[in-house]
């Protein structure tokens, strides 16, 4: 048991990985989603993908050459289950958290596959160019 805690603690003991968790609070996100609104490279999102999926605090899904993230349904432990519920909790108001939200706000009115092409690049620039 302490194994398993000391799994998932350390799964949460970077600030990346929360904010993670944070963006996944509403809903399933592609890899590059969680890239474009972090600004992480692949390699490095995958990383911290993985060792929250391993802690049990995350479920993954293969749809063609995207693969989605989401909070797990069935947490594989007590430990994760109520971590999860303390990170649902947490930090609404925080400042980098809210501006993650702003950020995916704006990339999920990005096609996924200009997203995954391009990432950031390919997101407006300014308020003018989603204006029709």
């Amino acid at each position: 048991m302490l194994e398993t805690f000391e799994t998932v603690a350390k799964a949460l003991a970077d600030p990346t990985r929360i904010r993670i968790l944070k963006l996944l609070e509403r809903g399933e996100l592609c890899v590059c989603q969680i890239t474009a609104v972090l600004g992480l490279a692949p390699a490095t999102a995958s990383k911290h993908l993985a060792a929250l999926k391993v802690a049990g605090l995350l479920q993954q899904r293969r749809d063609g050459k995207w693969v989605y993230y989401r909070w797990a349904e069935r947490a594989l432990n007590p430990y994760a289950q109520a971590f999860l519920g303390l990170v649902g909790e947490s930090l609404k108001t925080d400042p980098t958290v809210t501006e993650d939200a702003r950020v995916l706000a704006q990339i999920s009115a990005v096609a996924l596959s200009s997203l995954c092409a391009r990432g950031r690049d390919a997101m407006p620039t300014t308020d003018t160019e989603t204006m029709p």
